[in-house]
């Protein structure tokens, strides 16, 4: 397996940890009664991240067996990466907080808009990428 794969399925089993741990802030929100968009903010964390592991351990799978470049891995795993840890900041502060990040504002606000932003952008590299993978595979 390649090194850039390992990478890829060490910290996805790390998100993935963490988005399972979400699981109890979710039920507590549940079961105290909080407000709709509180509850939607927890389940949108315990949700999403063991999603982003999921397609982590998927690529560490797959990467190998297309022969893909070392610099072109390694621009997928760390892309991945990055984006991964990006919504493990922003999704659970997004929820602790009832900010959603979507505007660069002030304080826990702002931090909740980076994580979203570097989330985001990093999902996108790694997706472009992929597609180069996949087409130099051909």
């Amino acid at each position: 397996m390649l090194s850039a794969a390992r990478h890829l399925a060490f910290h996805g089993s790390l998100v993935l940890l963490f988005g399972l741990l979400l699981g109890a802030p979710y039920a507590r929100a549940i079961k105290r009664n909080a407000a709709a968009h509180v509850v939607n903010s927890w389940r949108v964390a315990h949700l999403s991240l063991p999603i982003g592991a999921t397609l982590m351990f998927a690529v560490a799978a797959w990467l190998p067996s297309v022969s893909a470049p070392a610099p072109l891995a390694w621009t997928i795993a760390i892309a991945l990466i990055v984006s991964a840890y990006g919504f493990c900041v922003s999704t659970p502060l997004a929820a602790l907080t009832g900010r959603r990040g979507l505007s660069a504002g002030e304080g826990c606000e702002r931090v909740v808009y980076l994580g979203n932003m570097i989330g985001a952008i990093a999902s996108i590299v790694g997706g472009a990428a992929l597609v180069g993978a996949a087409f130099i595979a051909l």
